[in-house]
C-alpha cells in the first residue's frame, strides 16, 4: 500500500469532496497549537445528506456503517481544507460518533466501526485513534450518524 494518505484514498477509489460549509453559527474546524478540532460531519455526498433516519427503526448496522464511512470521508475533507495537505496530519487522535438510534438499539460501536475501519485503511497507523460511540435521540437534519474528530498536525 502507498505511504501517503492521498495515494491510499486514490487506491480505494475515494475522491475527497469539497469541505462542507457550516450549517449554523460555528466554524468547520479550529486549529490550536498542533491540534485540529473538526466539527461534526454528516453523511453527505454531492452536497446532500444521503443517510437519514434511525438505526433500529428502518436502518440496520450496515446502513449505519456506510453512513459513518461517509462522515469519515468528510472529516478528511475538512482536515485537508484546514491544512492544505493531508500529509501535514501527524495522526488522528480521537473521534466521537453519534448514532441516531432507537432506545433499544445497542450496536453503536459496530456502526462507528464504519468510520474507524475506513480511517485506518486510508491513514494507516496514523489513523489509529481513541473514540466514543454514543446513541442520540435525534441528529441535525435527521442524519443517521454524525462524527467529530481531533487530529494532531505536524508543524
Amino acid at each position: 500500500m502507498s505511504t501517503t494518505i492521498e495515494a491510499r484514498l486514490n487506491e480505494l477509489g475515494i475522491a475527497l469532496p469539497n469541505a462542507a460549509a457550516p450549517a449554523a453559527n460555528y466554524v468547520p474546524f479550529v486549529k490550536t497549537g498542533n491540534q485540529l478540532f473538526v466539527s461534526g460531519q454528516l453523511p453527505m455526498k454531492d452536497g446532500k445528506i444521503v443517510a437519514t433516519g434511525k438505526l433500529g427503526d428502518g436502518l440496520g448496522v450496515d446502513d449505519g456503517k456506510e453512513a459513518a464511512k461517509l462522515c469519515a470521508i468528510n472529516l478528511l475533507a475538512q482536515a485537508k481544507a484546514a491544512t492544505g495537505d493531508l500529509e501535514k496530519v501527524a495522526r488522528l487522535v480521537k473521534i466521537v460518533g453519534f448514532v441516531n438510534s432507537t432506545a433499544d438499539f445497542g450496536d453503536q460501536p459496530q456502526v462507528i466501526n464504519g468510520a474507524s475501519d475506513f480511517l485506518v485503511e486510508a491513514m494507516g497507523d496514523k489513523g489509529r485513534h481513541a473514540r466514543s460511540a454514543v446513541s442520540a435521540a435525534s441528529l441535525p437534519f435527521g442524519a443517521a450518524v454524525e462524527i467529530e474528530a481531533i487530529f494532531e498536525i505536524a508543524e
